[in-house]
């Protein structure tokens, strides 16, 4: 695990509000000339704890879509039948997100879809392809409340000595 300083947290809080600060942006929030601060960042990126820059697209604004949210529980519980259905979600663009869970079910996935109509053919051809789905549950999305990208650093990392 990678030890981390204030200014690596300056810069971690910095750049998941704004992926394209500039060098001198980026240092004047952090405290540091503008080398030392983009030479910290690389150093972030290649260790991994920076894993990508993305764009958020407000896709409501260009078309309608349906969000979904999906609860699964596999028939069969061995590491060959999660393997078999974790590889079908990867491969399947409409799942945006994908997370094995503790407790009543095994999965709970994110889907976007044109519509519901479209959520339900994914769902057929994800039955049809035998993956060991014994039972789903569909939530369909009615307004999205909260959905942040940036994370509570303060609140999840240890405080810098």
């Amino acid at each position: 695990m990678t030890k981390l300083d204030a200014i690596d947290l300056k810069i971690l809080d910095a750049i998941q509000r704004d992926g394209r600060v500039t060098k001198l942006a980026l240092a004047e929030k952090v405290g540091l000339s503008a080398t030392p601060a983009w030479m910290r960042l690389r150093k972030l990126e290649k260790a991994g704890i920076v894993s990508g820059y993305h764009a958020r697209i407000a896709v409501r604004r260009v078309a309608p879509v349906a969000s979904v949210m999906m609860e699964v529980t596999l028939a069969s519980h061995r590491q060959s039948d999660f393997d078999r259905f974790e590889r079908a979600v990867a491969a399947t663009p409409e799942i945006v997100a994908c997370w094995s869970v503790g407790g009543g079910v095994d999965y709970i996935l994110k889907i976007m879809a044109a519509d519901i109509d479209a959520y339900q053919r994914l769902v057929d051809s994800l039955l049809d392809r035998e993956l060991g789905i014994d039972r789903y549950f569909t939530y369909i999305v009615t307004k999205t409340v909260k959905e942040e990208t940036v994370l509570p650093l303060e609140t999840l990392l240890p405080a810098p000595e």
